[in-house]
């Protein structure tokens, strides 16, 4: 079969299936984003690749924080963050800020004006401010106004199917 031994005609998702969508999702390649606060003991990041353009006029943009996360209440109820458009030579971040990881230990980083860590090198940095939130199932959904942006250059790193890598085009 052409799709991979799915039934074309579709299959309905729920909890019974939950991986199956997981992996039905993996099939949509993203861009990897580290979105970064000062937490009350110090910055803190966060790995996302649901963040998304949102609106042009006002510049808005969104993202999505798993309510299961250890850190959920801090990113939540931040005021202002820091997006971070990752790039190929930032692939170890995402498992530096893991639940596990590192972290911000021995990284070179500054605040913004709004106090919020950031680091250099990203493809593109969106400072916001928190504009909205809004019930996204097991997800909150924050929009943030971009109060300023950061660009460089370089090639971004990807995540597909479960895994870090680059587009090849």
């Amino acid at each position: 079969m052409a799709d991979g031994g799915l039934q074309s005609t579709g299959i309905v998702p729920d909890a019974g299936n939950a991986r199956l969508f997981r992996d039905a999702l993996g099939r949509f390649a993203t861009g990897v984003t580290l979105v970064t606060i000062q937490g009350p003991d110090g910055p803190m990041g966060f790995t996302a690749n649901s963040f998304a353009s949102l609106s042009l006029d006002p510049a808005l943009v969104l993202w999505s924080l798993a309510r299961s996360s250890r850190r959920y209440d801090f990113f939540a109820a931040a005021r202002h963050y820091a997006i971070h458009v990752l790039a190929q030579d930032h692939a170890d971040l995402p498992t530096r800020f893991s639940r596990t990881g590192a972290g911000f230990a021995g990284l070179n980083w500054q605040p913004n004006a709004e106090g919020v860590p950031v680091l250099p090198g990203a493809l593109a940095r969106f400072d916001c401010a928190q504009h909205a939130t809004h019930d996204g199932g097991d997800h909150l959904i924050i929009v943030g106004q971009v109060l300023r942006l950061a660009l460089e250059e370089g090639e971004p790193l990807v995540f597909a199917k479960g895994r870090y890598g680059r587009f090849d085009g």
